[in-house]
């Protein structure tokens, strides 16, 4: 199969949109807007949940079987917690990422009155004040304040501002894109996902090619808080797709460089077929793998399976270094991965089954036992046509 070609400088654009359009978990209807204005350029169908979520559609040769890709497009942030009689703020994190990463951090908080930038600092912040102490602070949200860049020196102050608990703070990303390739930044997990995700659509459309069925591009707006694709499948949809962060820290296997297929999370082992196929497809595509194994780690498709959906799951990730802090990536392994979710899109649909809810033993996948070489074709490493009469 030939590659679709990623148009590079579209994927870079929209990822720099998309950094542009603050979106911490709980304040998406913004970005919502963005990314279904840009549907709308492309000209695919989709629509809006209550709540936000966005399900596009690419109409393929046939409805069922239905394959889907998911992303996520909120971030983390901060909330409000109180308002401090010096005329800071107490934060909480929305999601989970650590004050360490926090201090220091340029804000934007929503109130009722309008918008203020402000700095995440440290409660003993300057050393001329409190010289050795300043090192000697604790790490944890309760050692840290938002000062905001407006005259507030006490609660009635804040008041006046407008501000109360409760109200959004948005972590600025203070992107860079660099001529070799690396891009570094905040919020990179996930509208780097999205930026793919985008990047593949356009090449399905400026290619004209029909998609072997119908394809789903869903993008949700409460992944960091655990909720995620709970309520955005539709019953054709048998296979799902999380495109994602791959952590390469040490002891990992991920790299910043080409794809990396996730083989199991913190929920467990992600579905034996459809990452098996991620895999061959990136080999007969010579499209630069590696697999790796999150233990503290969960995306949109580990919440669709706790939801109750019956889709076969898999995530495939871009590497990123320092995940939930100043990230990482690189822009070869965007284009590996929007080059291999078009890949996926025009690939036959091998578990033909799968297009009904419910069926008997005919057709129903295997998985290589101890006699492998029976059930398997040795030369394509799919299952073996069922016994006649079966």
């Amino acid at each position: 199969m030939t590659l679709l070609n990623i148009d590079i400088s579209y994927l870079t654009d929209r990822l720099k949109d998309l950094l542009k359009v603050p979106s911490p978990t709980g304040y998406t209807d913004q970005i919502v807007r963005h990314v279904s204005k840009e549907l709308e350029s492309l000209g695919v169908f989709y629509e809006i949940t209550r709540r936000g979520g966005v399900r596009a559609k690419v109409p393929g040769k046939k409805r069922k079987p239905a394959r889907a890709f998911v992303s996520h497009l909120d971030t983390l942030g901060a909330q409000v917690k109180s308002l401090k009689d010096n005329g800071r703020l107490e934060l909480v994190p929305i999601g989970h990422w650590s004050a360490r990463f926090a201090e220091g951090s340029r804000t934007t908080l929503f109130s009722e009155n309008g918008a203020y930038t402000g700095t995440i600092l440290p409660l003993k912040a300057s050393g001329h004040t409190y010289n050795k102490e300043v090192d000697e602070l604790p790490v944890g949200w309760e050692y840290v304040e938002l000062r905001v860049d407006a005259y507030s020196k006490s609660t009635d102050d804040l008041h006046r501002l407008g501000i109360d608990v409760g109200d959004f703070v948005a972590i600025e990303p203070m992107p860079e894109f660099l001529h070799n390739g690396f891009i570094v930044s905040r919020h990179l997990d996930n509208k780097a996902g999205v930026a793919v995700m985008l990047a593949a659509i356009k090449a399905l459309v400026e290619a004209d090619v029909e998609p072997t069925v119908d394809v789903y591009w869903l993008f949700t707006i409460a992944e960091e808080t655990g909720h995620g694709a709970q309520s955005i499948l539709t019953p054709e949809i048998a296979s799902l797709v999380a495109i994602d962060n791959g952590t390469t820290a040490p002891g990992q296997n991920s790299d910043e460089f080409g794809v990396t297929i996730a083989m199991a999370d913190q929920t467990g082992p992600f579905d034996f077929h459809l990452t098996r196929k991620m895999v061959q497809l990136c080999r007969d595509n010579d499209i630069k793998y590696q697999k790796d194994v999150f233990r503290y780690y969960r995306s949109d498709a580990a919440t669709a399976i706790e939801a109750g959906a019956d889709v076969r799951t898999a995530l495939i990730t871009f590497g990123i270094d320092a995940s939930h802090g100043y990230e990482r990536i690189h822009m070869h392994a965007l284009r590996s991965l929007a080059e291999l979710a078009t890949g996926y899109t025009l690939s036959p649909v091998e578990i033909q089954r799968d297009a009904r809810e419910f069926g008997g033993l005919r057709g129903f996948t295997r998985q290589p036992t101890s006699d492998a070489d029976q059930t398997l074709n040795p030369e394509t490493e799919q299952p073996l046509p069922e016994p006649a009469g079966e």
